[in-house]
């Protein structure tokens, strides 16, 4: 039986350790699986011989809770944990959180806010000079000088904050493994400068070992939203581990060095990382506590992927983990099946072979792992390259021989499918299979929105697109005599979605038969090219101007549209369409939203057509935003034409 990596000296001295190398600290508690990124570093350190030990949700008020297993003789390594900190405690309505899924018992509170550099702070505190190396998704995504929602304010990188020797950005396996050897070897750490996919900071530009290139500065993006949108955008175009350069971006009189990200995983390589000797459980100390909740959706899960070209401009993944696909083999993923059907809890169930897009299994065109991803080019939106890949085959394959492993019963896809890459695969037997095996009773999917203006805003394909798929995947369950629903994913107030994009996604779900129970609203989080659009008003890759729904009372009138029928949800949606100027869509047609208050006129308007004067009055039809907008309480409608009146019927 697996063991655990030691969490206390107690478990240092059962090993016979009179010291260890490495002491990882994380903001999560300590779940020893390969879907947590701390297990994944200490496993991998554990490989190349490195003794290491774990210091989860330490107490951040005590400089003593991090001397706890004593001084590690290379080094700290920090994580936030598995999302960002303040993502784990706010909402996007900035509430806190009453509950933490990583943490024992769904207790919230067990980390800091800003976790990562309290850790880091703790540490200087704790043990004075000793190489410190921050990592995980926190410090990916702070890396550069960066928009923070919570605090509404540009903040420099998280390198400086911190007081970190190294950052490690991206899928840190490799990097980590390298910065380990020279430690180990009696390199200092300030010597270590050349390591793909890590940043440092530096007074003197030489000290890059790469081609580099400059983006403004922190003081720059801090009072000049230009230069903010400017920089993403450089970030963005760098971030590829073929063609990308180094960016430098000055903080003060000092220079934030990011050398190129690190290369995707071969196949062997991510086999390897993917069956090191995980216990694939949380630590036993956590049984009394209520076990941490993380692990219920990963438990009989199987990742056979890593990276993302969907590109959608409000995730993270295409600047953390990049977007060139790398994947495992068949035979390490059979392997790991097969491991599960043994576990004691195994009831015949996979609940999903995916990863960050499950249908993805190799880059998105054979260019790519020559000349890199293109630079101004989407893979999928708003149209697919003609040079795609599509081809599903492989994927198709692996999923037929899971099925086949004894003990197992059912295997679900539950990550994303990424429906327009599906469509354009000529062969359906993917598709065809997908229904006839691989749902659990609904299909979740993310069209996100259905004015195409704001789909372009978030980096995905056009509602035609989404359209057609729902009608080929009804067609298929009825052919298969399937009851299994598509439940699509949606968001509210994105960059570019205007009150009337709002209305129209509401009349697009009235029509469509949907009332989705949950919504979300845009979440600003550091980094993505959404956020960059939230703070700036600018569409990086066009640097044009673009709407941006802030004020909360707009942003809680969008997302009440999109539930239109809850009975608290009225009075908001009353006001959102008399702000849109869409009282026609109060009335008794059935394409109307809402009946006329009780007490007033009983008005049959339009049974849910365009009322007269509508178009004349110069109002946006739904999705358009090429007149001039003008602000009225915070909320974008379209400026009425002067003097405008009805046409007369004729």
């Amino acid at each position: 039986m697996n063991e655990f990596l030691p969490v206390s000296k107690a478990d240092m001295q059962q090993r016979g350790w009179d010291g260890y190398d490495f002491l990882v600290i994380t903001g999560d508690a300590y779940v020893d699986h390969p879907s947590f990124g701390p297990a994944i570093i200490s496993r991998v350190l554990e490989a190349e011989g490195y003794r290491v030990a774990i210091l989860a949700q330490p107490d951040w008020r005590r400089a003593e809770a991090f001397t706890a297993l004593g001084r590690p003789r290379l080094g700290v390594l920090i994580s936030g944990g598995n999302i960002d900190s303040m993502v784990a405690h706010y909402t996007a309505a900035k509430k806190r959180r009453h509950d933490d899924a990583y943490s024992p018992g769904n207790r919230a509170g067990l980390r800091p806010d800003r976790a990562t550099i309290v850790y880091a702070n703790k540490v200087r505190e704790a043990f004075g000079d000793i190489p410190v190396v921050i990592g995980g998704l926190e410090a990916s995504l702070r890396r550069f000088a960066h928009y923070d929602y919570w605090e509404d304010k540009v903040r420099r990188s998280i390198l400086f904050d911190s007081q970190a020797d190294l950052l490690v950005y991206g899928m840190g396996e490799t990097a980590t493994r390298e910065i380990a050897g020279r430690l180990a070897s009696g390199t200092p750490v300030g010597e270590i400068t050349d390591v793909r996919g890590t940043c440092f900071a530096a007074k003197d530009p030489s000290l890059c070992a790469y081609p580099k290139v400059e983006c403004p500065s922190y003081e720059q993006v801090c009072t000049d939203k230009r230069a903010y949108a400017k920089a993403n955008q450089i970030q963005y175009e760098e971030h590829d581990p073929i063609r990308g350069k180094a960016i430098l971006q000055r903080h003060g009189d000092r220079l934030l060095i990011v050398n190129p990200p690190a290369m995707p995983l071969t196949t062997q390589e991510l086999d390897f990382v993917a069956e090191l000797p995980y216990v694939r459980e949380p630590h036993p100390m956590y049984d009394s506590m209520g076990g941490v909740p993380a692990i219920e959706e990963v438990r009989f899960s199987v990742t056979h992927n890593r990276g993302c070209f969907g590109a959608c401009n409000f995730c993270s993944l295409a600047f953390h983990q990049g977007r060139i696909i790398s994947s495992r083999s068949h035979e390490s993923v059979i392997r790991e099946v097969t491991a599960l059907t043994k576990h004691p809890g195994f009831k015949g169930y996979i609940h999903d072979v995916g990863g960050p897009t499950a249908n993805f299994r190799r880059p998105a065109c054979k260019k790519q792992m020559k000349a890199g991803v293109c630079r101004n080019r989407a893979c999928l939106a708003p149209t697919p390259c003609p040079n795609l890949d599509a081809d599903h085959t492989d994927y198709l394959m692996l999923l037929r021989k899971v099925r086949q492993v004894p003990g197992v019963k059912k295997v679900f896809i539950r990550s994303g499918i990424r429906f327009d890459f599906l469509q354009k695969d000529t062969n359906g037997e993917f598709f065809a299979e997908l229904v006839k095996y691989h749902v659990s009773g609904q299909l979740k999917v993310a069209p996100e929105h259905c004015v195409n203006g704001v789909l372009n805003y978030m980096g995905k394909p056009h509602i035609e697109v989404y359209e057609r798929f729902k009608q080929k995947y009804e067609r298929l369950n009825q052919k298969y005599g399937k009851e299994q629903y598509l439940v699509p994913y949606l968001m509210s107030s994105h960059p570019g979605c205007t009150m009337a994009d709002a209305v129209h996604l509401a009349e697009w779900l009235n029509r469509t038969g949907r009332q989705p129970e949950q919504v979300q609203d845009f979440y600003p989080t550091p980094g993505t090219l959404s956020t960059c659009m939230y703070y700036t008003g600018i569409d990086p890759r066009t640097m044009k101007p673009v709407y941006v729904p802030r004020d909360p009372h707009e942003k809680a009138m969008q997302r009440a549209l999109m539930q239109w029928k809850r009975p608290e949800k009225r009075a908001l949606v009353r006001e959102a369409l008399r702000v849109a100027h869409r009282e026609d869509l109060i009335g008794y047609g059935k394409e109307c939203l809402l009946r006329p208050s009780t007490g007033g006129p009983a008005r049959q308007q339009g049974k849910g057509k365009t009322p007269p004067g509508r178009k004349s009055a110069g109002l946006p039809q739904a999705g358009h935003t090429r007149q001039k907008p003008v602000k009225k309480a915070g909320w974008a409608v379209a400026k009425p034409k002067k003097n405008a009146r009805p046409k007369k019927k004729k």
